[in-house]
């Protein structure tokens, strides 16, 4: 299998893409990595991309008008069904105890997906 373009979506520490990937492919995260060495990309040439969802707005760059035309697709693509949510449970509106119970099932280690409290 050759590899162009990797995508790192999970916490782990990307030691391998250097070595599956191809010369001048791209390598992309949306996470924090406690580690991340890359040097292994420097030989092939491998771009290092970062997507932060609020680096539009946090810095106004000129196209911050394009995050809204993104989340407009992602909705669309949610509402036909060609993608799924990663919300698992919707635990009702916001009050004490369903804070609590969502902080139970994140404490527990078990979660699955997201865990939704609506009514901000």
């Amino acid at each position: 299998m050759v590899l162009t373009n990797l995508c790192k979506l999970m916490h782990r520490d990307g030691t391998r893409a250097g070595t599956v990937m191809t010369p001048q492919g791209r390598f992309s995260l949306i996470d924090d990595p406690e580690t991340l060495d890359i040097s292994p990309f420097k030989q092939k040439s491998i771009s290092v991309h970062w997507e932060f969802m609020y680096t539009r707005s946090l810095f106004g760059t000129p196209d911050m008008h394009r995050q809204r035309t993104i989340l407009n697709q992602v909705s669309s693509l949610v509402d036909a069904g060609k993608i799924n949510s990663t919300a698992t449970d919707t635990l009702g509106t916001i009050t004490a105890a369903n804070l609590m119970a969502a902080h139970a099932i994140l404490e527990s280690g078990k979660a699955k997906g997201k865990l939704v409290l609506e009514g901000f």
